[in-house]
């Protein structure tokens, strides 16, 4: 048996949402500017560095390293696309 009468109740406290404390130690976005360069993949490894502001310190490495990876890629890419046929040299040879 209730010790309340019906319609005595009284409501419990609803609390306000609890805002996260600043930590000052804690991850910041570093909110470096990134200026596109043209190139889809390079983009894409420039943007996933701002993985890394939600991380902490410990964390960058792993970014970072999977940025340079996608750069060297990207890199190396370029360099084994098709590009015009070099012009023939006569250099070394005798008419």
């Amino acid at each position: 048996m209730s010790d309340s009468l019906p319609g005595t109740e009284i409501p419990e406290e609803e609390t306000a949402p609890v805002e996260p404390e600043y930590d000052p130690a804690g991850p910041a976005p570093l909110n470096v500017p990134r200026t596109p360069t043209d190139n889809a993949d390079v983009d894409a490894q420039l943007e996933r560095l701002g993985d890394a502001d939600h991380l902490a310190t410990d964390g960058h490495m792993e970014v970072y390293e999977d940025v340079h990876r996608g750069l060297r890629d990207a890199l190396t890419a370029l360099d084994a696309r098709p590009g015009p046929p070099a012009p023939p040299t006569s250099y070394g040879h005798r008419s």
